[in-house]
Protein backbone atom coordinates (compact mmCIF):
# COMPACT_ATOMS: atom_id res chain seq x y z
CA UNK A 1 0.00 0.00 0.00
CA UNK A 2 1.06 3.28 -0.80
CA UNK A 3 2.04 6.10 1.71
CA UNK A 4 -0.21 8.99 2.19
CA UNK A 5 2.38 11.99 0.38
CA UNK A 6 2.55 9.80 -2.39
CA UNK A 7 0.54 11.29 -4.89
CA UNK A 8 0.68 11.94 -9.35
CA UNK A 9 -2.29 14.87 -9.23
CA UNK A 10 -1.64 18.48 -9.36
CA UNK A 11 -3.91 21.30 -9.22
CA UNK A 12 -3.55 25.03 -9.69
CA UNK A 13 -6.15 27.74 -8.26
CA UNK A 14 -5.66 31.35 -7.31
CA UNK A 15 -1.68 31.08 -8.10
CA UNK A 16 -1.20 27.61 -6.12
CA UNK A 17 -0.52 24.29 -7.64
CA UNK A 18 -2.64 21.56 -6.70
CA UNK A 19 -4.33 20.55 -10.14
CA UNK A 20 -4.11 20.44 -14.09
CA UNK A 21 -7.88 21.98 -13.90
CA UNK A 22 -9.47 25.19 -14.68
CA UNK A 23 -10.79 27.25 -11.64
CA UNK A 24 -13.87 28.91 -13.31
CA UNK A 25 -17.36 28.46 -13.58
CA UNK A 26 -20.61 30.45 -14.43
CA UNK A 27 -23.62 29.68 -12.32
CA UNK A 28 -26.92 31.23 -14.69
CA UNK A 29 -28.10 32.58 -11.34
CA UNK A 30 -25.76 34.59 -10.18
CA UNK A 31 -23.02 34.83 -12.72
CA UNK A 32 -20.10 33.84 -10.50
CA UNK A 33 -16.82 33.22 -12.63
CA UNK A 34 -14.66 32.01 -10.11
CA UNK A 35 -14.79 29.54 -7.46
CA UNK A 36 -14.50 29.63 -3.69
CA UNK A 37 -10.73 28.19 -3.13
CA UNK A 38 -9.69 26.53 0.08
CA UNK A 39 -6.72 25.02 0.81
CA UNK A 40 -5.37 23.19 3.93
CA UNK A 41 -3.07 20.11 5.22
CA UNK A 42 -5.17 16.55 6.43
CA UNK A 43 -3.45 13.01 6.80
CA UNK A 44 0.30 14.32 5.79
CA UNK A 45 -0.36 16.14 2.75
CA UNK A 46 -2.51 19.11 1.23
CA UNK A 47 -6.17 19.62 0.82
CA UNK A 48 -7.69 21.86 -2.24
CA UNK A 49 -11.60 22.24 -2.60
CA UNK A 50 -13.04 24.62 -4.89
CA UNK A 51 -16.58 24.78 -5.08
CA UNK A 52 -19.20 27.71 -6.49
CA UNK A 53 -21.65 28.56 -3.81
CA UNK A 54 -24.74 31.42 -4.97
CA UNK A 55 -24.60 32.43 -1.30
CA UNK A 56 -20.88 32.67 -1.05
CA UNK A 57 -19.85 30.77 2.04
CA UNK A 58 -16.84 30.17 3.34
CA UNK A 59 -16.61 26.42 4.72
CA UNK A 60 -12.72 26.49 5.84
CA UNK A 61 -13.83 25.78 9.07
CA UNK A 62 -16.27 23.19 8.58
CA UNK A 63 -13.81 20.97 6.22
CA UNK A 64 -10.83 21.61 8.53
CA UNK A 65 -13.16 20.10 11.46
CA UNK A 66 -14.28 17.14 9.34
CA UNK A 67 -10.78 16.08 8.23
CA UNK A 68 -9.24 16.71 12.08
CA UNK A 69 -12.06 14.44 13.44
CA UNK A 70 -10.93 12.02 10.68
CA UNK A 71 -7.57 11.79 11.17
CA UNK A 72 -8.31 11.40 15.01
CA UNK A 73 -9.56 8.19 13.74
CA UNK A 74 -7.98 6.87 10.56
CA UNK A 75 -4.31 8.46 10.80
CA UNK A 76 -1.83 6.21 12.04
CA UNK A 77 0.56 9.78 11.95
CA UNK A 78 -1.63 11.30 14.58
CA UNK A 79 -0.63 9.89 18.61
CA UNK A 80 -3.30 8.71 19.78
CA UNK A 81 -5.78 7.81 16.83
CA UNK A 82 -7.92 5.62 17.20
CA UNK A 83 -6.05 3.48 14.88
CA UNK A 84 -2.88 4.34 16.56
CA UNK A 85 -5.05 2.62 19.65
CA UNK A 86 -6.77 -0.50 18.17
CA UNK A 87 -3.39 -1.39 16.88
CA UNK A 88 -1.61 -1.01 20.31
CA UNK A 89 -4.41 -3.63 22.05
CA UNK A 90 -5.38 0.14 23.76
CA UNK A 91 -9.40 -0.58 22.99
CA UNK A 92 -10.82 -2.72 20.87
CA UNK A 93 -14.17 -0.45 20.66
CA UNK A 94 -15.02 1.44 17.18
CA UNK A 95 -16.90 4.24 15.89
CA UNK A 96 -19.05 3.79 12.67
CA UNK A 97 -16.31 5.76 10.93
CA UNK A 98 -13.77 3.26 11.79
CA UNK A 99 -15.65 0.06 11.26
CA UNK A 100 -17.00 1.13 7.85
CA UNK A 101 -13.60 1.55 6.89
CA UNK A 102 -13.18 -1.44 8.21
CA UNK A 103 -15.77 -3.33 6.29
CA UNK A 104 -14.95 -1.27 2.86
CA UNK A 105 -11.61 -2.66 2.77
CA UNK A 106 -12.37 -6.24 3.78
CA UNK A 107 -14.45 -6.07 0.62
CA UNK A 108 -12.12 -4.76 -1.53
CA UNK A 109 -9.56 -7.16 -0.40
CA UNK A 110 -12.20 -10.20 -1.31
CA UNK A 111 -12.70 -8.52 -4.36
CA UNK A 112 -9.52 -7.85 -5.61
CA UNK A 113 -8.24 -11.58 -4.26
CA UNK A 114 -5.90 -10.03 -1.57
CA UNK A 115 -4.41 -7.70 -3.59
CA UNK A 116 -5.70 -4.97 -1.29
CA UNK A 117 -4.95 -5.64 2.34
CA UNK A 118 -5.14 -3.29 5.43
CA UNK A 119 -4.04 -5.69 7.75
CA UNK A 120 -0.48 -4.99 6.55
CA UNK A 121 0.62 -2.33 8.64
CA UNK A 122 3.17 -4.15 10.70
CA UNK A 123 4.68 -4.61 7.32
CA UNK A 124 4.21 -1.58 5.60
CA UNK A 125 6.20 0.02 9.14
CA UNK A 126 9.07 -2.83 8.81
CA UNK A 127 9.81 -1.44 5.37
CA UNK A 128 9.81 1.44 6.40
CA UNK A 129 7.13 3.57 4.91
CA UNK A 130 5.25 4.69 7.83
CA UNK A 131 6.41 6.74 11.30
CA UNK A 132 8.05 4.24 12.39
CA UNK A 133 12.46 3.40 11.43
CA UNK A 134 12.82 1.42 8.62
CA UNK A 135 14.35 -2.50 9.00
CA UNK A 136 14.56 -5.44 6.59
CA UNK A 137 13.14 -8.64 7.79
CA UNK A 138 15.00 -12.06 7.99
CA UNK A 139 12.90 -14.91 6.94
CA UNK A 140 11.95 -15.36 10.52
CA UNK A 141 10.71 -11.91 10.75
CA UNK A 142 9.11 -12.14 7.54
CA UNK A 143 6.71 -15.03 8.36
CA UNK A 144 5.56 -13.69 11.45
CA UNK A 145 4.48 -10.51 9.77
CA UNK A 146 2.87 -12.33 7.00
CA UNK A 147 1.21 -14.64 9.85
CA UNK A 148 -0.21 -11.35 11.57
CA UNK A 149 -1.14 -9.83 8.00
CA UNK A 150 -3.40 -13.45 7.10
CA UNK A 151 -5.37 -13.29 10.57
CA UNK A 152 -8.73 -12.70 10.70
CA UNK A 153 -10.23 -9.54 12.15
CA UNK A 154 -13.71 -8.99 12.48
CA UNK A 155 -16.36 -6.42 14.31
CA UNK A 156 -18.81 -7.57 16.89
CA UNK A 157 -21.93 -5.71 18.39
CA UNK A 158 -22.47 -5.84 22.33
CA UNK A 159 -24.99 -3.65 23.58
CA UNK A 160 -24.81 -1.35 20.86
CA UNK A 161 -20.82 -0.62 21.08
CA UNK A 162 -18.92 -1.61 18.13
CA UNK A 163 -15.82 -3.95 18.87
CA UNK A 164 -13.18 -4.41 16.77
CA UNK A 165 -11.99 -8.21 17.31
CA UNK A 166 -8.46 -9.77 16.31
CA UNK A 167 -7.42 -13.34 15.93
CA UNK A 168 -4.07 -12.32 16.39
CA UNK A 169 -3.16 -9.17 18.40
CA UNK A 170 0.04 -8.52 16.28
CA UNK A 171 -2.05 -7.61 13.78
CA UNK A 172 -1.84 -3.73 12.78
CA UNK A 173 -4.26 -2.24 10.27
CA UNK A 174 -3.41 0.68 7.46
CA UNK A 175 -6.42 2.56 5.91
CA UNK A 176 -3.13 4.82 4.17
CA UNK A 177 -4.64 3.56 0.58
CA UNK A 178 -8.21 3.71 0.87
CA UNK A 179 -8.47 7.35 3.65
CA UNK A 180 -8.13 9.83 1.43
CA UNK A 181 -10.09 8.96 -0.98
CA UNK A 182 -12.92 8.24 1.51
CA UNK A 183 -12.24 11.63 3.35
CA UNK A 184 -12.75 13.40 -0.55
CA UNK A 185 -16.48 11.47 -0.15
CA UNK A 186 -16.76 12.81 2.93
CA UNK A 187 -16.18 16.30 2.11
CA UNK A 188 -18.53 15.82 -1.29
CA UNK A 189 -21.20 14.61 0.59
CA UNK A 190 -20.68 17.79 2.85
CA UNK A 191 -20.52 20.28 0.41
CA UNK A 192 -23.67 18.61 -1.17
CA UNK A 193 -25.93 18.34 1.62
CA UNK A 194 -25.59 22.92 1.71
CA UNK A 195 -26.91 22.42 -1.99
CA UNK A 196 -23.26 22.80 -3.56
CA UNK A 197 -23.26 21.19 -6.42
CA UNK A 198 -20.31 22.32 -8.61
CA UNK A 199 -16.82 21.50 -7.01
CA UNK A 200 -13.70 20.07 -7.21
CA UNK A 201 -11.82 18.22 -4.56
CA UNK A 202 -8.23 16.99 -4.10
CA UNK A 203 -7.40 15.45 -1.01
CA UNK A 204 -3.82 14.29 -1.65
CA UNK A 205 -4.48 13.21 -5.20
CA UNK A 206 -7.87 12.45 -4.52
CA UNK A 207 -9.71 13.98 -6.63
CA UNK A 208 -13.70 14.23 -7.12
CA UNK A 209 -15.30 16.06 -9.21
CA UNK A 210 -18.88 17.33 -9.71
CA UNK A 211 -21.05 19.54 -11.50
CA UNK A 212 -19.58 21.59 -14.38
CA UNK A 213 -16.86 24.66 -14.59
CA UNK A 214 -17.60 28.17 -16.77
CA UNK A 215 -20.31 27.94 -19.25
CA UNK A 216 -20.89 24.18 -18.49
CA UNK A 217 -17.73 22.74 -19.77
CA UNK A 218 -16.67 19.72 -17.46
CA UNK A 219 -13.55 20.11 -15.38
CA UNK A 220 -10.14 18.28 -16.76
CA UNK A 221 -7.71 16.56 -14.65
CA UNK A 222 -4.08 16.07 -15.21
CA UNK A 223 -2.31 12.63 -14.84
CA UNK A 224 1.48 12.78 -14.06
CA UNK A 225 4.04 11.20 -16.10
CA UNK A 226 5.77 8.89 -13.91
CA UNK A 227 9.23 10.87 -12.51
CA UNK A 228 12.88 9.66 -12.48
CA UNK A 229 13.17 10.29 -8.88
CA UNK A 230 10.86 12.02 -6.09
CA UNK A 231 12.48 14.68 -6.76
CA UNK A 232 11.73 15.48 -10.45
CA UNK A 233 9.15 18.68 -11.28
CA UNK A 234 5.28 17.14 -12.52
CA UNK A 235 4.72 16.50 -16.07
CA UNK A 236 1.22 15.83 -17.20
CA UNK A 237 0.91 12.51 -19.09
CA UNK A 238 -1.95 13.27 -20.28
CA UNK A 239 -5.64 14.75 -19.22
CA UNK A 240 -8.72 13.52 -18.61
CA UNK A 241 -12.50 15.25 -18.32
CA UNK A 242 -14.51 14.58 -15.77
CA UNK A 243 -17.97 14.76 -15.13
CA UNK A 244 -19.55 13.61 -11.47
CA UNK A 245 -16.43 11.09 -11.30
CA UNK A 246 -13.46 10.09 -9.19
CA UNK A 247 -10.12 9.60 -10.37
CA UNK A 248 -6.88 8.15 -8.13
CA UNK A 249 -3.83 7.68 -9.38
CA UNK A 250 -0.95 5.53 -7.19
CA UNK A 251 2.34 5.51 -8.53
CA UNK A 252 5.88 3.76 -7.42
CA UNK A 253 8.12 6.33 -8.68
CA UNK A 254 8.29 9.40 -5.67
CA UNK A 255 7.87 7.15 -2.42
CA UNK A 256 10.71 4.35 -2.39
CA UNK A 257 14.00 3.89 -0.68
CA UNK A 258 17.27 2.78 -2.29
CA UNK A 259 19.53 0.11 -1.45
CA UNK A 260 22.75 -1.16 -3.28
CA UNK A 261 21.56 0.34 -6.70
CA UNK A 262 18.06 -0.87 -6.45
CA UNK A 263 15.10 0.98 -5.43
CA UNK A 264 11.97 -0.55 -3.18
CA UNK A 265 8.46 0.51 -3.92
CA UNK A 266 6.26 1.48 -1.06
CA UNK A 267 3.80 -0.62 -2.22
CA UNK A 268 3.64 -4.19 -0.52
CA UNK A 269 2.59 -6.90 -1.93
CA UNK A 270 0.13 -8.93 0.89
CA UNK A 271 1.02 -12.36 -0.87
CA UNK A 272 5.35 -11.97 -0.59
CA UNK A 273 5.12 -9.34 2.32
CA UNK A 274 7.78 -7.29 0.42
CA UNK A 275 7.75 -4.57 -1.48
CA UNK A 276 6.46 -5.21 -5.26
CA UNK A 277 9.41 -5.63 -8.26
CA UNK A 278 7.25 -5.48 -11.70
CA UNK A 279 7.18 -2.79 -14.34
CA UNK A 280 4.19 -1.22 -13.67
CA UNK A 281 5.02 2.74 -12.63
CA UNK A 282 1.12 3.77 -11.82
CA UNK A 283 -2.21 3.24 -11.85
CA UNK A 284 -4.96 5.87 -12.31
CA UNK A 285 -8.70 4.38 -11.76
CA UNK A 286 -11.86 6.52 -11.83
CA UNK A 287 -14.76 5.66 -10.67
CA UNK A 288 -18.31 7.29 -9.03
CA UNK A 289 -16.84 6.67 -5.43
CA UNK A 290 -13.31 8.15 -4.81
CA UNK A 291 -12.69 5.62 -1.93
CA UNK A 292 -13.25 2.98 -4.72
CA UNK A 293 -10.78 4.13 -6.55
CA UNK A 294 -8.51 4.53 -3.72
CA UNK A 295 -8.53 1.25 -3.01
CA UNK A 296 -8.48 -0.24 -6.87
CA UNK A 297 -5.74 1.76 -8.09
CA UNK A 298 -3.60 0.40 -4.81
CA UNK A 299 -4.96 -2.72 -6.06
CA UNK A 300 -3.88 -3.15 -9.38
CA UNK A 301 -0.02 -1.57 -8.06
CA UNK A 302 0.03 -5.11 -6.02
CA UNK A 303 -0.95 -6.87 -9.25
CA UNK A 304 1.03 -5.42 -11.79
CA UNK A 305 0.73 -4.82 -15.67
CA UNK A 306 -0.62 -8.32 -16.75
CA UNK A 307 -1.85 -9.17 -13.40
CA UNK A 308 -4.18 -5.96 -13.31
CA UNK A 309 -5.19 -6.32 -17.18
CA UNK A 310 -6.09 -9.90 -16.42
CA UNK A 311 -8.48 -8.84 -13.36
CA UNK A 312 -10.00 -5.99 -15.51
CA UNK A 313 -10.84 -8.54 -18.93
CA UNK A 314 -12.23 -10.88 -15.96
CA UNK A 315 -14.83 -7.99 -14.60
CA UNK A 316 -15.91 -6.12 -17.66
CA UNK A 317 -17.94 -2.66 -16.65
CA UNK A 318 -17.92 -3.41 -13.03
CA UNK A 319 -16.87 -0.57 -10.77
CA UNK A 320 -13.25 0.14 -10.31
CA UNK A 321 -12.11 -1.60 -13.24
CA UNK A 322 -14.00 0.38 -16.33
CA UNK A 323 -11.74 3.72 -16.37
CA UNK A 324 -8.08 2.19 -15.96
CA UNK A 325 -4.83 4.18 -16.90
CA UNK A 326 -1.62 2.09 -16.59
CA UNK A 327 1.46 3.74 -17.49
CA UNK A 328 4.48 0.58 -17.13
CA UNK A 329 8.20 0.18 -18.19
CA UNK A 330 8.52 -1.25 -21.30
CA UNK A 331 12.30 -2.43 -21.26
CA UNK A 332 13.36 1.38 -20.91
CA UNK A 333 10.96 3.55 -22.35
CA UNK A 334 7.35 4.39 -21.04
CA UNK A 335 4.60 2.50 -22.39
CA UNK A 336 0.38 3.23 -21.32
CA UNK A 337 -2.59 0.53 -21.32
CA UNK A 338 -6.08 2.17 -21.09
CA UNK A 339 -9.38 0.72 -21.14
CA UNK A 340 -11.52 1.63 -23.85
CA UNK A 341 -14.04 3.70 -21.49
CA UNK A 342 -11.13 5.84 -19.95
CA UNK A 343 -10.04 6.31 -23.48
CA UNK A 344 -13.32 8.69 -24.59
CA UNK A 345 -12.77 10.61 -21.22
CA UNK A 346 -9.33 11.37 -22.36
CA UNK A 347 -8.25 14.56 -23.82
CA UNK A 348 -4.88 14.32 -25.97
CA UNK A 349 -2.29 17.38 -24.99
Amino acid sequence: MRHSNNKSVRHHCAGRFFAFSAAAMLFASCQQKEPICLFGEAQGTYYSVQYFDPQGRNLQVQIDSMLTDFDQTASLWVEGSLLRRINANITDTISPLFADLLQKSLLINHYSDGAFDCRIGKLVQTWGFSFRQREEPDSLMLQDLMHAAAATVSIDTIDGTLLLRKENPATELDFNAIAQGYSSDMVARMLESLGIENYLIDIGGEVIARGTKAGGRPWRVGIEKPAEDRYSEPIVQTAVELNDLSLVTSGSYRKYYEKDGMKYSHTIDPSTGRPVTHSLLSATVVAEECWLADAMATAYMVMGLEGAKQFIAAHPGEPGTDMVFLIYDDHGSLATYATPAFKKIEQQK
